[in-house]
């Protein structure tokens, strides 16, 4: 019975993303849901950087209000605690999340605040790792690609209602100039300028964005077979065009990929392309003119709670600045699992085989991590 119980529940939370919800509240048109995590993580590698206690808390709810007929309210905040600090250092939490839309009847649905960029509609099916991936081009705050500020999104599920399986968003991005949000784990603490009036770059630039727009479509053939595409295109400001590596005015990219999921199998790749977008290394100023990104994920859930996956990644830069060929600037294979004790408790382990060549200088020279990582954790998840 345990196995048959399983078998339903672990699909249906991988499938809602943020786990399952304890329902606090639901009454008279309005409900509120409470969700959220602990992971205690810990990761193993050469890498000093990385080694070591990464443990951390999530807590979120989603909320929504029934206003009349054909018109429903409703907002999410999700917030992320870092547990491998000190009390005394105040740099380890941040909002993830945090919306608030309207949903029409079969029109779709408006919200605007802090969320996920429409690329990452397509990311999503290939970030599906016990605890790496995801990494390829994807990155917070890096216009439209993960969870991002100041974005207007709509909505649109089985196309108006008239083509079932057909959907698609359309997005629009405000201006983040002078890294002035804080925007989530970048450290950033304001302008890019110095007392004097000149530029200080403190890592914050890559994270800054201009205007932009973006969209997606994705397509349900049904028998688990799906296919999605999205793109988005921004202005850069002035700050990125004058002092990074990547000069164009414009940071664009595009994306498509494909998925099954059934029968207890889950297949997932992705293919993308940027341009003017994608910071590597650690000093800051580096932007690839131009990436080349592939992602894919084979996963299989068991009927006894364990979940094993292989995956693949890999970006390769071209045309950089300072560099006479192309280079690798994420490859890994990665081997994991994970066991679901039930549908609260879990524990994984996940082996992230780094494919980069260590005896390049090109890595070294730009603070790119060549070691292998190995995370182990237990989570439990409400």
């Amino acid at each position: 019975m345990k196995r048959k119980v399983l078998a339903l529940v672990i699909p249906a939370l991988l499938a809602a993303g943020a786990a399952h919800a304890a329902e606090v509240y639901n009454k008279d048109g309005n409900k509120l849901d409470l969700y959220g995590k602990v992971d205690g993580l810990h990761y193993f590698s050469d890498n000093s950087g990385v080694d070591g206690d990464q443990s951390y808390a999530r807590l979120g709810f989603k909320g929504e209000t029934q206003i009349n007929a054909q018109l429903t309210g409703y907002g999410q905040w999700e917030y992320n605690i870092q547990a491998n600090n000190t009390e005394s250092n105040t740099d380890n939490s941040w909002t993830r999340l945090a919306f608030a839309g309207l949903k029409f009847a079969d029109y779709g649905s408006f919200d605007y605040g802090r969320n996920y960029g429409v690329l990452y509609d397509v990311e999503g099916w290939t970030d599906m790792l016990p605890e790496f991936g995801g990494d390829s081009y994807t990155k917070a705050d890096n216009f439209m690609t993960g969870r991002a500020n100041g974005v207007a999104t709509y909505r649109n599920t089985d196309f108006f209602g008239l083509v079932n399986g057909l959907n698609f968003a359309l997005q629009y991005q405000g201006a983040n100039e002078n890294s002035s949000n804080s925007q989530e784990g970048t450290g950033n603490r304001g302008s890019n300028v110095d007392a004097n009036g000149n530029f200080a770059n403190n890592n914050d630039v890559r994270y800054e964005n201009g205007d932009g727009f973006g969209l997606s479509t994705a397509y349900d053939f049904g028998m688990g077979f799906s296919a999605s595409a999205a793109y988005a295109s921004s202005d850069r400001t002035n700050d990125q065009v004058n002092h990074t590596s990547a000069g164009g005015d414009k940071a664009d990219a595009w994306t498509a990929g494909l998925k099954y999921d059934a029968n207890n199998l889950y297949l997932a790749t992705m293919y993308s392309e940027t341009r003017n977008m994608t910071p590597y290394g650690g000093n800051g100023y580096n932007v690839a003119n131009k990436t080349q990104n592939v992602e894919v994920t084979a996963q299989y859930q068991f009927d006894f709670g364990l979940r094993p996956a292989v995956s693949f990644l890999m970006s390769k830069g071209k045309d950089l600045v300072g560099v006479d060929s192309d280079k690798d600037l994420v490859k890994y294979a990665d081997v994991g699992a994970t066991y679901y004790f039930n549908k609260n408790m879990s524990t994984y382990v996940d082996y992230k085989i780094n494919l980069l060549d260590e005896d390049d200088s090109f890595y070294a020279r730009n603070d790119i991590a060549t070691d292998d990582v190995v995370a182990l954790g237990l989570v439990y998840q409400f």
